[in-house]
């Protein structure tokens, strides 16, 4: 009973779900069947893939307000390309998003221009492109092996969520126990001293908004496989500041040099076991919206705080 009660002491995520799943089953009790279980997983995978990269890029101390608008761009190119091939739409969608990190990174490494502004033109910009290259419309997938993928499923486990699992595992492994990922700690905890001993600082901040790009480009991947669609609206308004929320529910830092992929998934699925359960309560979409950002509010307050401890013990232990 000790090591449960340390575990969910160091680990707070895992039993604000578990507390959750309890209550709303209450509430719900369709909550906990087979089917609805498999639908939150399901609807949770494309968050939980743009979650990882930004988990990257907020340990590294940045964020990025863009992701939204790159899934939907990468998600647009994935079916309107699909007259060329699908591996190769798939190609040109995830280079896409990679394209538009590189840039970003470089900005905000090499040119020294605040985050908040190279992202937000890049969320504007993005979203313009997206109303120039599918003309304001729907664009409907033409090959049917693209959306069977997205609505398949491995022992009755949706495919996208196994796509979600396998990419979090590889970038927790490379976060312990890689350079760059020791890297990412480093810079995100004292940008000057990682400096000063002699990590390559620019370089780390580049490769993590690559990869923050191309994990939102994957999800757009993902998301029109499911839908086998695209339209000009996906990301928009709030699904950059939901991905953030989510990273930060899952305790990673908004200050940098502290998270963790395990958590951000605890955070990806409490976020989606909270919407899945506002939809089963019938609570109408601008309720949904409203708690959604007293969350967000909520975690960034938590943050603030768990920010002020840590500085308080670092006084106390020296």
């Amino acid at each position: 009973m000790k090591k449960i009660l340390r575990f969910f002491k160091k680990k707070p995520i895992w039993a604000i779900l578990l507390l959750l799943v309890v209550i709303i089953t209450i509430l719900a009790p369709e909550f906990i069947r087979r089917r609805n279980l498999l639908n939150i997983l399901l609807q949770s995978s494309v968050n939980g893939v743009m979650a990882v990269g930004m988990t990257y890029l907020m340990i590294n101390g940045f964020f990025d307000l863009s992701v939204g608008t790159v899934m939907g761009f990468s998600a647009a190119l994935a079916v309107g390309l699909q007259p060329l091939g699908i591996f190769p739409a798939v190609i040109i969608a995830l280079l896409a998003g990679a394209g538009i990190g590189a840039v970003n990174g470089f900005l905000v490494a090499r040119a020294k221009i605040n985050a908040f502004v190279v992202t937000l033109g890049s969320f504007i910009g993005v979203r313009g492109l997206i109303y120039i290259y599918t003309k304001e419309d729907a664009l409907i997938g033409e090959r049917m092996v693209f959306s069977d993928f997205g609505s398949s499923s491995v022992l009755g486990i949706p495919t996208l969520f196994i796509i979600m699992l396998v990419i979090a595992v590889i970038a927790e492994f490379v976060l312990r126990k890689t350079p760059h990922g020791r890297n990412t700690y480093a810079v995100g905890g004292n940008y000057e001293a990682a400096e000063n001993a002699g990590i390559r600082v620019n370089r780390t901040v580049m490769v993590n908004f690559i990869l923050c790009s191309l994990a939102a480009a994957v999800g757009g991947v993902l998301l029109a496989s499911r839908m086998n669609a695209a339209t000009p609206g996906l990301g928009w308004p709030d699904q950059n500041l939901m991905i953030i929320a989510t990273v930060v529910l899952g305790g990673t830092s908004l200050n940098g040099g502290y998270g963790s992929i395990v958590h951000t998934m605890g955070g990806v699925l409490t976020i989606g076991v909270i919407q899945n359960a506002l939809n089963l309560l019938n609570v109408q979409s601008y309720y949904n919206m409203l708690l959604m950002g007293i969350i967000l509010i909520l975690v960034v307050f938590a943050d603030s705080r768990f920010k002020q401890a840590r500085n308080a013990l670092r006084v106390t232990d020296s």
